[in-house]
């Protein structure tokens, strides 16, 4: 019994059984650590309402069907029952769901509402998907633009990485509110990064936004999320959290090989950003 608890626990309120950050691993059963205070309150979400309700309807019909089978075979009732109804439980099994959907509902256009309400943004990001790469803008930084295409096999420092690696990240700084403006060259993707909650489809033609907020420095990985073609596994995504100060350094980094004006970063590029 023990045992069963921790297996229990382990799959409804741990985030990730046996997870680094930003990166999911053999066995895992759970989501990765969480990198935005949205996917932490996803998780928190799932693991003490969905999961609690899901665990106890499974338990309860498993429940009613055994001691049904048991109470009302054939060898135990010569005679069958002529009940017709039962006012009772008609009443509790409509009451019933309609307060576990009230309790679900809640939280959950509470989340709806934070995930599709955009704060003031720090800095805007846009990505572009193709067949079969991103493509990445920094408009408030005098256009800074490259494009991140996967790493093959052989070019890999680490193997774990595969199918997740690209050639070029993209930079952005912790616990600053980033906008992101997606959409495609091409036909259908869906930018994604699980660690940060956030999935949003790139449409051609349509200009989708989302946000997001990393409150912690680390390298987090995502893909492609929508079929896109022979190689859609191919299109990894790779994001790149950094202080301030490593934020600026990139930035001086980029307008020398990105960037199509040159100017200084190095005093403040947020409050440059904003003018």
């Amino acid at each position: 019994m023990k045992y069963i608890s921790k297996i229990l626990f382990f799959l409804f309120f741990s985030t990730s059984a046996f997870a680094n950050e930003g990166i999911s691993e053999n066995w895992q059963l759970s989501f990765q650590q969480p990198a935005t205070d949205l996917m932490s309150d996803i998780i928190s979400f799932h693991s003490y309402i969905l999961m609690p309700i899901i665990t106890g309807i499974s338990l309860l019909v498993l429940g009613l069907l055994l001691y049904i089978m048991f109470r009302f075979n054939s060898n135990r009732n010569q005679v069958a029952s002529t009940t017709t109804h039962n006012t009772t439980i008609e009443i509790l099994w409509t009451v019933i769901p309609v307060i576990l959907l009230i309790i679900i509902a809640i939280p959950s256009f509470r989340l709806l509402y934070v995930s599709e309400t955009i704060p003031k943004a720090d800095l805007t990001i846009k990505a572009i998907g193709n067949q079969w790469y991103w493509t990445y803008e920094y408009p408030d930084f005098d256009d800074i633009s490259f494009d991140a295409n996967m790493l093959l096999e052989h070019e890999l420092s680490d193997p774990k990485l595969r199918l997740l690696e690209t050639d070029t990240q993209i930079v952005v700084p912790v616990d600053k509110v980033v906008k992101l403006q997606i959409t495609s060259a091409d036909v259908l993707h869906a930018w994604t990064i699980p660690a940060f909650g956030v999935k949003m489809d790139a449409v051609p033609g349509r200009l989708n936004e989302t946000w997001f907020k990393a409150n912690k420095e680390g390298i987090y990985y995502g893909q492609c999320s929508e079929l896109c073609g022979p190689k859609h596994a191919f299109m990894p995504i790779n994001v790149k959290v950094v202080s301030d100060k490593e934020f600026e350094e990139w930035l001086n980094f980029a307008k020398s090989e990105y960037a199509s004006i040159k100017v200084d970063y190095s005093k403040d590029a947020f409050e440059m950003a904003k003018k």
